[in-house]
């Protein structure tokens, strides 16, 4: 392990606050507050993103996809990307409707002093089942927000990314549409299975449908801003095409780095010739770095170590039966040293971990050197498994 790349976070986690979010006030009508988190539009409906420039894509990722409602410094509620989806799904006039009527209200929030790490959003995040947790101060005024995507931004290259693949962490329910479909359609199924995304397909030769594009929450926010007719536009108008795929086999690494340069927030996986899809979120990837997630994975390597203790005797004596004179046949012995040590690790690993869930108080310094050392012994796990079956 490199001292110099750390496991888990970027120290400051005051950078993974977002502090540049539009701020209205409760009389403010829906059209107005879609102008204010569609600040930088697209020259034309519908472009590949992978032939925008780079400065384009930057500013797209910087789009506010929350607004806070305010009355002077009394925080009232928030106003996201997801609500403006399902109101477009319900064909709700935005030209008359004040975000009053429409905003969660008393939204879920953390204050500054306890944010001391990155887990704790996770945390509420998986607890609430929320996408923007607002910062505030002592009094409660409004410091910015933290969301999967700004995390996302500051979190450094981590070594337990690169071993884990894709098909651990991504979703197979995944919202498809033809690229006949009209975009209120779309809004309605990402609405209706509170979805972020549709993906659009298109019958090849053989009759299969293969996925030819997408369609965002963002999309829809862009789209109402150009006040077009959802029922008459279809998803091919659209969508963003042609898509880049991942294949499950791909590390959670490269899933990362892709979101990083195409500045999106999930990716379509795709196998077996587009047969089977499957979405990779910006969410997900948090998933790696919950303790909760964690002391799963320690369940699974639980698992694992008492299905070798099976077939390790068993080999060993099929072995012994087909050894020559003069082979010393001590890999048995090396092999109960490596079970033992197994055993040793994930104990010591669960207790770090349980320690880790259940103070939430702990200090941020202590739970950084907890979880990279627990980090540490699951790479040293994965070793000693993966020596065992090459034996």
């Amino acid at each position: 392990m490199q001292l110099d790349d750390p496991l888990i976070f970027a120290p400051a986690v005051e950078a993974a606050i977002d502090r540049q979010l539009p701020i209205v006030t409760p009389d403010t009508q829906l059209v107005n507050v879609v102008d204010l988190m569609n600040q930088t539009r697209l020259p034309n409906v519908a472009q590949p993103s992978e032939q925008m420039g780079a400065n384009s894509l930057a500013a797209i990722d910087r789009q506010p996809s929350c607004v806070l409602v305010m009355q002077q410094k009394e925080l009232l509620g928030i106003f996201t990307q997801r609500d403006i989806v399902r109101l477009t799904a319900a064909e709700v006039n935005f030209q008359t409707v004040p975000v009053s009527a429409v905003m969660t209200p008393s939204p879920i929030v953390l204050r500054q002093a306890d944010f001391q790490d990155i887990a704790a959003a996770i945390f509420l995040f998986r607890r609430y089942r929320i996408r923007h947790l607002p910062i505030v101060g002592d009094n409660g005024e409004p410091i910015g927000v933290v969301s999967p995507a700004s995390i996302r931004r500051v979190l450094r290259p981590a070594n337990l990314l690169k071993r884990r693949r894709v098909f651990e962490l991504m979703s197979t329910e995944v919202i498809q549409a033809p690229i006949t479909a009209s975009v209120l359609s779309l809004a309605q199924l990402m609405a209706e299975d509170r979805n972020g995304c549709v993906v659009i397909t298109q019958e090849d030769r053989e009759g299969n449908l293969l996925p030819v594009g997408i369609v965002t929450e963002r999309d829809i926010v862009q789209l109402q801003s150009l006040e077009i007719d959802f029922a008459t536009i279809q998803a091919q108008t659209v969508m963003s095409t042609p898509l880049f795929l991942l294949s499950p086999e791909d590390s959670l690494y490269k899933g990362y780095q892709e979101m990083q340069q195409r500045r999106v927030r999930r990716l379509v996986v795709s196998w077996n010739w587009g047969q089977g899809l499957g979405l990779l979120t910006e969410t997900d990837l948090l998933r790696v770095f919950d303790p909760i997630e964690m002391y799963g994975m320690i369940q699974i390597l639980q698992r694992t170590i008492e299905q070798l203790k099976v077939e390790q005797p068993l080999a060993a004596n099929s072995e012994r039966e087909s050894l020559t004179p003069g082979l010393n046949p001590n890999h048995t012995d090396s092999s109960a040293n490596a079970n033992r040590e197994l055993q040793d690790l994930i104990s010591t690993i669960q207790v770090c971990i349980e320690s880790v869930a259940q103070q939430p108080d702990m200090s941020p310094d202590l739970r950084q050197t907890k979880l990279n050392s627990a980090l540490a012994d699951v790479q040293r796990i994965r070793d000693l498994v993966q020596g065992l079956y090459e034996r």
